[in-house]
């Protein structure tokens, strides 16, 4: 068995020689179009071009018989993608922060781990350090399926002259991080008041509710403060446990298994048609019977999929309110084109829909 475990293994071996030296080949061409790029300003994060080759890469292993399928594939080549972007150009990447939050999992999961990250502690100041380029691209929540809309960020929206190029949804799992090993012997359990109360089924099952309870203003922080506390345990993500070197005891401890956000990328360009976009937008009606339907009638009259509405108050006297839309399609389409300067919309971003 052992003799067999050798060669297996250096079977392995000598295809992980093959895939680097394919791997430096690629990347020495990357590293020519970047060079190409900087030259033009043309914007190196392309989502559509990301999931073009996902798909055909897809579907050759299916056409071979191959074991990955397409969550594996993306895994892989999402690395590579994110390693790829470093080369051709180091950007920074502004997220809501600090370091260890959900937001800033979701923009290490499309950046990748050796990305330039500036984390901001308010939504607004990512859409300002984006605006002000001192970023290149800001990654914030705008809605979560159990919460609703993130108010902030939609007013940013409006505010500030960035475009949405890319969405994210992301799984939610609330961890438990502690240096202890034995759960009876914590004493302190720090996390959000939200986190925490969202895995209160977890902490009666095992007996945690008793146990002090320290809030703090981030899963983050409780993570930070149990590496220093053993005799405590955070509620944390798993992207905070994992810079603080905090043990998981347990991956996934939430209530509702169902616990989703909707993350949206800014910058300061425009994304290619990808087939299977959606646009943003924001638009204001006249404060008068029916002008809400007339608004919705043009969409119906282009034959146009309206996939979300939110109205936001206004402040000032003209409008009582706003809306923000996403709807299906991208500002190349003509009758995207034509509904959008027939309303008078603030064009928020068209993207690959992810969502």
């Amino acid at each position: 068995m052992e003799s067999e475990l050798k060669k297996l293994r250096k079977e392995i071996d000598e295809i992980d020689n093959k895939i680097l030296e394919l791997l430096n080949k690629r990347m020495e061409i990357v590293k020519k179009v970047g060079e190409l790029k900087n030259n033009t300003n043309a914007p190196i994060y392309r989502p559509e071009r990301e999931k073009e080759i996902i798909e055909r890469l897809t579907k050759l292993s299916k056409a071979q018989n191959g074991i990955l399928g397409r969550d594996e594939i993306e895994a892989i080549f999402l690395e590579i993608f994110a390693v790829s972007r470093s080369l051709e150009r180091k950007e920074r990447i502004a997220f809501l922060g600090p370091i260890g939050t959900y937001t800033h999992q979701a923009a290490e999961s499309r950046f990748g781990a050796n990305a330039k990250y500036l984390p901001i502690l308010n939504i607004e100041g990512v859409f300002k350090a984006v605006a002000n380029k001192e970023a290149k691209y800001g990654v914030v929540p705008i809605e979560n399926n159990t919460e609703g809309v993130v108010g902030i960020t939609l007013d940013s929206l409006k505010k500030y002259d960035v475009k949405i190029v890319a969405e994210i949804c992301m799984d939610i799992h609330h961890s438990f991080a502690s240096l202890q090993d034995d759960i009876t012997k914590i004493k302190r359990i720090y996390s959000h008041p939200q986190g925490y109360n969202q895995c209160l089924n977890f902490l009666e099952t095992h007996g945690l509710l008793d146990v002090e309870f320290i809030p703090t203003e981030s899963t983050a922080k409780a993570a930070k403060l149990a590496s220093k506390d053993k005799e405590s345990g955070a509620i944390c993500s798993k992207i905070a446990a994992k810079l603080y070197n905090v043990p998981l005891l347990f991956e996934k401890i939430e209530d509702n298994n169902a616990n989703r956000t909707r993350f949206i990328i800014i910058s300061d360009f425009k994304t290619q048609k990808s087939g299977n976009d959606k646009t943003s937008v924001i638009a204001k009606t006249s404060h008068k019977s029916g002008a809400l339907y007339e608004l919705l009638k043009s969409f119906k009259e282009k034959n146009i999929n309206i996939l979300k509405i939110e109205s936001r108050p206004n402040k000032d006297d003209t409008f009582n309110a706003w809306f923000y839309l996403d709807f299906e399609g991208h500002i190349d389409d003509e009758k995207v084109r034509e509904i959008i300067e027939k309303n008078n919309m603030l064009w928020l971003g068209s993207y690959l829909k992810n969502c």
